[in-house]
């Protein structure tokens, strides 16, 4: 609970800052420590930080926001040249509504990420979230890039179902063979992804693995996998 105060501007804990700034609480430290929030430590070391602070912060992000999101950000493609769930406005209005895209990277979705390479043995995993226009990537092992066009990605197949995609070769795959991920950089031949999704059932995204290699998941690999989409699902979930 809040430390009471006498006046209107309570002293909250970190994990109740994390709370109400909708992060994990690693986050939240590190916001404190590099000055995002202005806090104090009490005698025995433990950071605090008033109310009025955690609003101040959570404007800013709001404001942030939205003037970073390109125009039409949020906005379904008049003639999309990728797969669309019928649903595609409502999905979109979610994603906007989850304030996921251009976020700061987070200790919770990067120990996913990295997880679902090492457990696939693939190079590369990634927890995508899908835009109008783009693919945004939340968190990446083994890819520079922080974002796609929508209209090169394999994650807008993936979102169109309730179970994984996998694509074992895109080489020889028609939907994917000519596509400029695979094509060049970063060579995709390989790609297993299933479904995160909010808490009314709006796919935001996904947590996929790739590897430059054709090859295909044994049983245990894709249930892990399947576990770790869970698991991002749920964290997206909490937010909302």
């Amino acid at each position: 609970m809040m430390l009471k105060q006498e006046d209107d501007d309570p002293i909250l804990t970190t994990r109740e800052a994390a709370r109400l700034l909708g992060v994990a609480v690693s986050t939240a430290q590190v916001w404190m420590e590099g000055g995002a929030l202005p806090t104090w430590k009490t005698p025995g070391g433990h950071r605090r930080v008033r109310l009025s602070a955690v609003h101040g912060l959570l404007r800013q992000r709001e404001a942030d926001a939205a003037s970073a999101a390109p125009a039409g950000e949020f906005l379904p493609c008049a003639a999309p040249a990728y797969p669309v769930p019928s649903d595609e406005a409502r999905r979109l209005r979610a994603l906007a509504a989850s304030r996921l895209i251009e976020s700061a990277e987070e200790e919770v979705f990067d120990r996913l990420t990295w997880l679902a390479s090492h457990v696939t043995e693939c190079p590369m995993a990634l927890l995508t979230l899908l835009s109008g226009r783009r693919q945004w990537f939340k968190s990446r092992v083994g890819l520079a890039a922080r974002e796609t066009p929508r209209e090169v990605a394999f994650c807008s197949h993936t979102i169109m179902q309730d179970g994984p995609f996998v694509v074992e070769d895109a080489g020889s795959d028609p939907r994917f063979a000519a596509n400029p991920l695979v094509t060049g950089d970063p060579h995709i031949r390989f790609y297993a992804g299933y479904p995160v999704v909010d808490a009314n059932g709006f796919a935001l995204g996904s947590l996929c693995v790739l590897d430059r290699e054709p090859r295909r998941l044994r049983e245990r690999e894709l249930r892990a996998l399947r576990e770790l989409a869970a698991i991002a699902s749920d964290e997206v979930k909490r937010r909302g």
